[in-house]
């Protein structure tokens, strides 16, 4: 309906680039929330979660993996759809570079084609993203309690038999649709901000759980590959550049694309370094046997978490773990800055 110009999307989705004139604190909070609702660190306790609530042995990690890459496709291909649709749409009217919400989204593709057809079916994507968030996250919050507290949280258990599982599940779905219909709620900014924040979250659950990883008493010979804690340091390293960026934008406002492109080169430099460091170090142990390895794989069992002990700190993971802990203090703090900026702006 809306026929946004293809060649163009295959340049920019190869080769990025910042709006010319947009304020730069406002690029980078939209830039991480996008990383935060893609990436978010909700799914990460969701997926381990959901895998043993649906009793899902070794033997069908690999089915696992082709549902995760398969999903993957499916939410990049619509992100780029709706990201084009949406620019064609709105480019050369008065909301472009506007957003309020998706109510107002929706009115604009409806405005664009002459029709209410565009609209209505933005809509019915977004309430069924919608059902599926709300449903999804709930029920991640609600897992991680319930394993902080070793409460009974499971789908398979029937109300009656986990009572506090399914009270908070209903407590926080009628919270968040509470919190949307309270009038005059900015939706799009308060939606930007979680996500943000989410994106400035998910470096710290990241090394959480690149740590869970590479836990031999844990993982067993599940453990992480030299390679995967590479590409993983490589990860958080770039997370970490973008929030500093961020943080340097609200504190500096009068930056320049140019400084802040200065500043991701040489995040992304030393992101590479850190990497190829990792790499460079002595193998942990000799490389097994595949056969052997898969094997040892398909038996292993996790242990039960009362028999594991407690993770001992070497003096250089602690001053790591401070060092992260105030990163996420100072930006969630510039999050917070820079939303209000924007709300007041």
């Amino acid at each position: 309906m809306v026929h946004p110009p293809w060649v163009e999307i295959a340049t920019d989705f190869a080769v990025p680039r910042l709006p010319p004139h947009a304020p730069l604190a406002d690029v980078m909070l939209l830039i991480i929330a996008i990383v935060g609702t893609t990436v978010a660190p909700w799914q990460l306790f969701f997926q381990q979660s959901y895998v043993i609530d649906k009793r899902i042995g070794p033997r069908f990690i690999n089915y696992e993996r082709v549902d995760l890459v398969i999903g993957i496709v499916l939410v990049t291909v619509g992100a780029v759809a709706m990201i084009a649709f949406c620019a064609e749409a709105f480019h050369g009217t008065a909301d472009f570079g506007h957003f309020t919400d998706a109510g107002a989204v929706a009115g604009g593709l409806s405005r664009a084609y002459g029709s209410r057809l565009p609209g209505v079916l933005f809509a019915l994507g977004l309430i069924d993203a919608s059902v599926i968030g709300a449903a999804a996250v709930s029920l991640s919050s609600v897992y991680a309690i319930g394993d902080l507290f070793s409460l009974k949280h499971s789908l398979n258990n029937r109300p009656g038999q986990a009572k506090i599982f399914y009270g908070l599940y209903f407590c926080l779905i009628v919270a968040a649709a509470a919190l949307v219909l309270v009038p005059g709620m900015p939706l799009g900014q308060l939606t930007n901000a979680v996500q943000t924040l989410a994106g400035v979250l998910l470096p710290s659950a990241s090394v959480f759980l690149l740590m869970l990883c590479n836990d031999e008493a844990i993982m067993g010979p599940w453990v992480n590959s030299r390679k995967m804690n590479a590409f993983t340091v490589f990860i958080v390293a770039i997370l970490v550049t973008l929030s500093l960026i961020l943080t340097a934008a609200v504190l500096f406002p009068s930056m320049r694309s140019g400084q802040i492109a200065t500043i991701l080169g040489v995040g992304f430099t030393l992101a590479v370094i850190a990497a190829a460091l990792y790499l460079a170090r002595g193998r942990r142990s000799p490389t097994p046997d595949p056969a052997r390895l898969q094997r040892d794989r398909m038996a292993w069992r996790a242990p039960e978490v009362e028999t594991l002990k407690r993770i001992e700190l070497t003096p250089l993971r602690r001053v790591c773990m401070l060092a992260l802990r105030g990163y996420l203090v100072i930006a969630a703090l510039m999050v917070v800055v820079r939303v209000i900026q924007t709300a007041s702006g």
